[in-house]
């Protein structure tokens, strides 16, 4: 209801994991990097993890259509939650291969054949498996056993596990230092810096049709920034409901304020000053205390905003 307000064609801030609005960040780019190449290359198994919300769904379908372009098929399993038998018929399945057979030996068979094939005219083939710290250890003990379908010299499945950074507390289980030791590479999604939050706003607005005039305010994206704290799926959820809200109250471009009132509907909190300070340890010392600054900045105006409105009141 909003877009023809804003003179958007589309929605920009869904929260669907559409690989035409990822924003490439400098992290980004080296995670679809290392899992393009970990595919292609033939490197057996690869890790992706990082926290909630921070693009990991949206770079694997990224990834994924990419690889159809590549003479790679794909098999994603997208829900975890199955036993062994149901796996194997959703692998088989999703890469076309038919299979009568429910017996687990029998399912294997046909897919090593299938997976020779693939390889004697010069395919790849990978399996990518997203919510990955939802397997149960013994199904991820049986998605290990999968990379010894191989030949003399090289991996005839590439298996890339997707999932939050308890996927790799799950791996450090005794029971599973196998797998462990057979992850060749290793990438992760990282939360945005202010930087790449306002990168990211722009090229989502850009994407969904924008045509250059001012839809945010600069310090409404910094507001973004506080309260999402560099989560790309919470940053969604502030936009889409500011530009809402601004829709309501014919308000163009969004203020901090808007953005604040949705923070505040969805109880979320501005960082603490030990969040801050403990944010900067993790950056550059000199991008750290930019970044501080200009939340604390942020904090300031729209601390001010709200004393001005409430005396206007």
């Amino acid at each position: 209801m909003y877009r023809q307000f804003f003179g958007l064609r589309a929605s920009p801030f869904n929260v669907n994991p559409d690989p035409q609005y990822l924003c490439l960040t400098k992290h980004a780019r080296e995670a679809l990097a290392c899992l393009s190449y970990g595919i292609q290359a033939r490197k057996g198994f690869i890790l992706l993890t990082g926290e909630v919300g921070t693009g990991k769904t949206t770079l694997i379908n990224k990834l994924l259509t990419w690889l159809r372009t590549q003479r790679v098929s794909t098999a994603f399993v997208f829900n975890p939650r199955l036993n062994v038998t149901e796996f194997f018929e959703f692998v088989l399945a999703d890469f076309g291969i038919a299979s009568e057979h429910a017996n687990k030996a029998q399912m294997l068979i046909r897919l090593n054949h299938w997976l020779l094939d693939r390889y004697r005219i010069g395919e790849t083939a990978a399996l990518i498996i997203d919510e990955a710290q939802n397997l149960s250890v013994d199904l991820l003990e049986e998605i290990r056993l999968l990379t010894n379908l191989e030949t003399s010299t090289e991996k005839l499945l590439q298996i890339v596990l997707s999932g939050q950074p308890e996927l790799e507390e799950k791996l450090r289980q005794p029971e599973l230092r196998q797998l462990k030791q057979r992850i060749t590479l290793r990438c992760r999604t990282h939360p945005l810096t202010l930087q790449e939050t306002i990168a990211y706003i722009n090229q989502r607005l850009r994407t969904a049709g924008a045509n250059g005039a001012p839809i945010f305010a600069p310090e409404a994206v910094e507001a973004v920034f506080k309260y999402a704290q560099g989560i790309p799926r919470i940053a969604n959820l502030l936009c889409e409901h500011a530009l809402i809200n601004a829709f309501i109250e014919q308000k163009r471009p969004v203020t901090a304020d808007l953005v604040g009132e949705v923070a505040q509907e969805f109880e979320l909190q501005e960082p603490s000053p030990a969040e801050l300070h403990a944010e900067a340890e993790n950056v550059s010392i000199l991008e750290g205390l930019k970044m501080v600054e200009l939340r604390r900045n942020a904090l300031r105006e729209a601390a001010s905003a709200g004393k001005i409105r409430k005396e206007s009141n």
